[in-house]
């Protein structure tokens, strides 16, 4: 886990030198700080990791010239699906509108994956649809999912290395709630995951807590 950080006196000294002398060895610094080169090892190692200096070996340490919240939205460009995304909720094409109902209030979702008899994608369930198929006096229990389900090729899907920024741009471009996260094989689309607005959440919460994962 890396943290964006709250920086130190000592560390906005070492930036402000770095800017100033950049290229610029430990030793150097050091010697401008009347530190010994031992006692600033932690701080160059936190500056350089959180991304504010890079080191080259027999050259010295550079600004990288970004500002905290450049460095925020480069790690959030790199944050990819597979390190968020949660258990996919998943039912049979032929349960009913009932049972599926049940299932989404008991699995606490609000999108079901529908897969066939091989497990493979072949539609997703929204609360709209649920919510649709249950106005009137319809027998909910005799109604398959399959009926009133959103089906392939029309289900919008991601793979475990698509970048999470990509995916938020889809949830909000096309207004749904999940993504399946899928793997290809010959026969069609297995389900491994699903992306949900409550993951971005949880993101966004991370990130105002200055965590960056």
């Amino acid at each position: 886990m890396v943290r964006t950080i709250e920086l130190n006196k000592r560390q906005e000294q070492i930036l402000q030198i770095v800017k100033d002398n950049g290229p610029i060895t430990g030793e150097h610094i050091a010697d401008q700080l009347n530190l010994t080169r031992a006692t600033l090892r932690p701080d160059l190692a936190i500056l350089t990791m959180a991304g504010y200096l890079e080191a080259r070996p027999r050259v010295g340490y550079f600004y990288t010239g970004k500002s905290g919240s450049q460095l925020l939205s480069d790690k959030v460009k790199k944050l990819q699906v597979k390190d968020f995304q949660s258990i996919p909720v998943v039912v049979h094409e032929n349960v009913s509108v009932y049972d599926a109902i049940c299932t989404m209030f008991l699995e606490d979702v609000g999108t079901l994956i529908v897969v066939d008899d091989r497990s493979l994608l072949v539609g997703i369930l929204s609360r709209k649809d649920l919510l649709r198929a249950s106005i009137g006096k319809q027998d909910l229990t005799s109604i398959p999912v399959h009926i009133i389900m959103t089906r392939m090729p029309n289900v919008t899907v991601c793979k475990k290395d698509d970048l999470i920024i990509d995916v938020a741009k889809i949830l909000i471009e096309k207004q749904i709630d999940a993504l399946p996260v899928v793997k290809e094989i010959e026969e069609g689309y297995e389900v491994t995951g699903r992306v949900t607005k409550t993951n971005m959440t949880k993101i966004l919460v991370g990130l105002v807590e200055d965590e960056i994962i």
